[in-house]
């Protein structure tokens, strides 16, 4: 066998044709992720423009015929002869794997752009890709198919479907109209290859729009306009920031504030060793000066949610990498030397902090800005140069030491306030390590420990149990009823309960409903909520379908959201569809009437016209319930609470910063936006409030 495997099976893949063969290991995927991420290797070229003082406006056009383009009016591609390959400079960057500007730090300090092949990847991906740009007065083009340079014979609109002929002796780059002198620009569209992407990738507009507004926040003064043509109108965004990521923080924050931005700047120096390409065309290890710009916003809120973003020569890294553990290990580092200085004052006795007790209701956002970072792989997640860390976390430590010196009125008591904060996230976090024994399912012999209103099942099984909490007592003695009495528990809540939005985590766990629920639940609240140790497989909340009803259970989701969010992330809460109405249609003879449960007024007037079409008679006046409590129970079992007939709507939260943003505007202190979005909504349909 081993005769049998020689040279000549192997093979050697030129120039684009890797790309093409293994496009995951370049962009990740071949999903709409990938998708994405090839859109932003192109747009983040003309951001690394923004960030070099070149260019302050960048547009980006999803067109109708699924092509895309980016637009930029920065210094343009060179037109000018590589002499090395004895190609143009748009030819070189498009259609060579490691080429470009970004080698060495001769034309960029600092970019996004390390490896070179962003451009010319997403040029092997392209069934089509055409660039023009202007430089020195005039505007120059090249068309490429596959990665493969040559013309298209377009009659009309550009479509990647015209005749292609590629370039045979040598390449050109076309000259196609004059411009001002000073302009300067380069214009990318391309349509995505889908013999390598999936028909159901897509360019996603939010997540577009979420990474736009984000850019923007990072590069202060950068516009960034986005237009999305391929619905029936044409939707436009434009980011525009000058607060940088001050105005980032703010943004992405929770909770009320309990300190204001901090800002925090500084710089270190690092010698690393790389090989650099000498004059006679070897690659020699020299050992270079490096300096890191660390740049950091953060602030502590009222809550417990921790919302960090970090991002190197503004490149998101989601996994964090160097720069993150030197953030937290400078935090760490600075608030145990000073809890233990107070610990007297702040009656810590001999416990320690923890990293979560510094980051519960931190809002932070940090910036590194260095020559050539060493990431892990070309989708650069995780940031890898090891010296980074130690640079960030002295830049945190001397920082948080100045400011907690200061003897500004405000930062005093700032600085009180976060480390009072902190040490209670500490001690909340101890006392539930100490309780978490008695947040387990209590057994018929333990049951006086739960709220006495409660009327439990008789199944132990989590898995089949459910819990429905119910609005009132009276809807409660007919629950009791209709009820499954072997997995199906009631909990009765007395009207609006407290809309945990705005209080604070004390004023929730002393209000008697909320901690019932929390009790209730049983897996304890906040960041010490484990889901496994839940009492009930599904929490079904039953409230009238009224005004009032659509309150308490907004309330009560707000509740679950902020303080058992696991529960909902993990689809095990349930709201249920109560009916509106009863129709009693009357059937001829000695036959029972037939009974229908319309949930609309829309449903109800189809059924009535569908009745009356069939000359059928129906009981007057019809029913229209106005609470859960004027159902008997049989009609409640039927239509509400039996698994063979009701009908639940499970809630999910598919994007927990959306829904965040909405809770909040719904339910937090901030009252401007809230009556601007219902100024706005008065146009809506009354049927979508609960859709």
């Amino acid at each position: 066998m081993a005769d049998d495997y020689s040279a000549r099976h192997l093979s050697v893949l030129e120039g684009l044709e890797a790309v093409r063969k293994r496009p995951g290991m370049y962009i990740g995927s071949t999903d709409s992720r990938g998708l994405m991420h090839c859109l932003w290797e192109i747009i983040d070229n003309s951001v690394d423009e923004a960030l070099a003082g070149h260019g302050s406006e960048i547009d980006v056009l999803l067109h109708a015929d699924s092509s895309v383009e980016v637009r930029d009016r920065a210094r343009g591609i060179p037109v000018d002869v590589e002499p090395k390959t004895g190609l143009t400079g748009v030819e070189v960057v498009f259609t060579k794997l490691h080429a470009g500007g970004k080698f060495g730090g001769g034309s960029y300090g600092a970019s996004g752009g390390l490896h070179g092949v962003g451009a010319s990847v997403v040029n092997a991906l392209s069934e089509r890709l055409d660039v023009e740009v202007d430089r020195g007065g005039k505007t120059y083009a090249m068309s490429f198919r596959h990665g493969e340079p040559g013309t298209f014979a377009d009659q009309g609109e550009k479509t990647p479907d015209a005749p292609f002929t590629p370039f045979v002796s040598g390449s050109e780059l076309r000259v196609i109209g004059k411009v001002a002198k000073g302009v300067t620009g380069t214009r990318i569209r391309y349509w995505a290859d889908r013999q390598i992407f999936g028909r159901d990738a897509e360019f996603q507009l939010l997540d577009l729009i979420g990474r736009a507004r984000q850019t923007a926040f990072l590069v202060p003064g950068l516009g960034i306009q986005l237009s999305d043509e391929r619905g029936q109108e044409t939707v436009r965004e434009r980011f525009h920031f000058e607060g940088g990521i001050t105005e980032f923080v703010e943004f992405l924050a929770p909770d009320a504030a309990v300190t204001d931005v901090w800002r925090i700047t500084g710089t270190g120096a690092y010698t690393e060793t790389v090989p650099v390409l000498q004059a006679n065309g070897h690659m020699e290890p020299t050992e270079l000066q490096r300096e890191c710009e660390v740049e950091i916003a953060l602030r502590w809120g009222t809550g417990y949610e921790t919302v960090f973003r970090s991002f190197v020569n503004i490149i998101a890294t989601p996994k964090g990498g160097s720069h993150q553990t030197g953030f937290e290990q400078g935090l760490m580092k600075f608030f145990r030397a000073e809890t233990e200085k107070n610990a007297r004052k702040l009656k810590m006795g001999s416990d320690k902090l923890e990293k979560d007790d510094i980051l519960a209701g931190l809002s932070a956002v940090l910036t590194v800005r260095l020559p050539e970072p060493q990431f892990e792989g070309q989708t650069k997640e995780v940031l890898g140069t090891p010296a980074v860390r130690a640079i960030v976390a002295n830049v945190v430590n001397k920082a948080l030491a100045e400011r907690f010196a200061s003897t500004k009125r405000d930062d005093k008591t700032q600085s009180a306030q976060v480390l009072e904060k902190i040490v209670a996230e500490m001690k909340s976090r101890i006392a539930a390590r100490a309780h978490k024994e008695t947040q387990r399912r209590k057994n018929a012999l333990e049951s006086s420990t739960l709220p006495a209103k409660l009327v439990d099942c008789r199944s132990n099984d989590v898995a089949e149990s459910e819990l429905f909490i119910v609005e009132g007592d009276s809807a409660l003695g007919t629950a009791k009823l209709g009820r499954d009495s072997e997995f199906q528990a009631l909990l009765p809540i007395r009207g609006k309960i407290l809309n945990t939005q705005k209080a604070s985590v004390s004023d929730m766990l002393s209000n008697l409903e909320c901690a019932s629920i929390i009790q209730v639940v049983g897996a304890g609240s906040g960041r010490s909520f484990e889901l496994e140790q839940a009492r009930y497989g599904k929490v079904i909340i039953m409230a009238d379908a009224d005004v009032d009803g659509a309150h308490i259970r907004t309330l009560l989701l707000t509740l679950f959201f902020r303080y058992m969010r696991p529960m909902i992330e993990d689809g095990r809460v349930f709201a249920a569809v109560p009916p509106l109405h009863r129709v009693v249609a009357i059937n001829n003879g000695s036959k029972p009437n037939d009974v229908i449960y319309t949930y609309s007024e829309a449903e109800l007037h189809s059924v009535l016209a569908a009745l009356k079409k069939s000359g059928r008679r129906y009981q007057e006046p019809i029913q229209r319930y106005k609470g859960l409590g004027e159902m008997d129970a049989d009609q409640l079992a039927e239509t509400t609470m039996s698994r063979s007939h009701r009908t639940l709507r499970r809630v999910r939260v598919t994007d927990a910063e959306s829904a965040a943003n909405v809770f909040e505007l719904l339910m937090g202190n901030d009252v401007a936006p809230r009556k601007d979005f219902i100024i706005a909504g008065q146009g809506l349909n009354r049927a979508r409030i609960d859709a």
